[in-house]
């Protein structure tokens, strides 16, 4: 059984047992932390995807131990102007030990859903006309567009 879950904005595969390093977490080593926000739940075969999340569904760890990264060196330099800039870096992280997932509530999976039979499209009625609409109708004269202007063609006029 694995899960994928979002931690402290990144997202991890996470397995029973397994220790992973996160971003640092809020806590003292020992504390057990809880994280409801699990995007997918593979049980044996069965797997619930979630929309965002999966409903119920939650992964549970344990912290190990906070610690630091590698150092990593800054160094920015603009040639022939005397600029030169050094600076370090070590990030934070946070290794957890997953005690274990749990898929309750997740929804299961939805299977292929057979198109049910349509209903016959109701035919429509026929429509009836009156001798009445044939003859207001026929005493209407079509309604005359506009004739559109055309441009009148501007002549030479002497400048003065």
């Amino acid at each position: 059984m694995y899960a994928i879950v979002e931690i402290a904005g990144q997202q991890f595969k996470v397995e029973k047992d397994q220790q992973i390093f996160v971003h640092q977490l809020e806590g003292k080593e020992g504390d057990k932390v809880e994280f409801s926000n699990v995007l997918l739940v593979d049980d044996g075969g069965k797997i619930a995807v979630g929309a965002p999340a999966v409903e119920g569904a939650k992964v549970t760890a344990k912290i190990v131990e906070h610690a630091k990264g590698d150092k990593v060196i800054v160094f920015k330099k603009k040639r022939r102007k005397g600029y030169a800039v050094k600076n370090g870096h070590r990030q934070r992280f946070t290794k957890i030990a997953i005690d274990g997932i749990t898929a309750k509530g997740a929804k299961k999976p939805v299977a292929k859903k057979e198109a049910a039979p349509k209903k016959a499209a109701a035919k429509p009625a026929a429509k009836k006309t009156t001798t009445a609409k044939k003859e207001t109708a026929a005493k209407k004269p079509a309604a005359k567009k506009p004739a559109a202007k055309k441009p009148t063609a501007k002549k030479d006029e002497p400048k003065a």
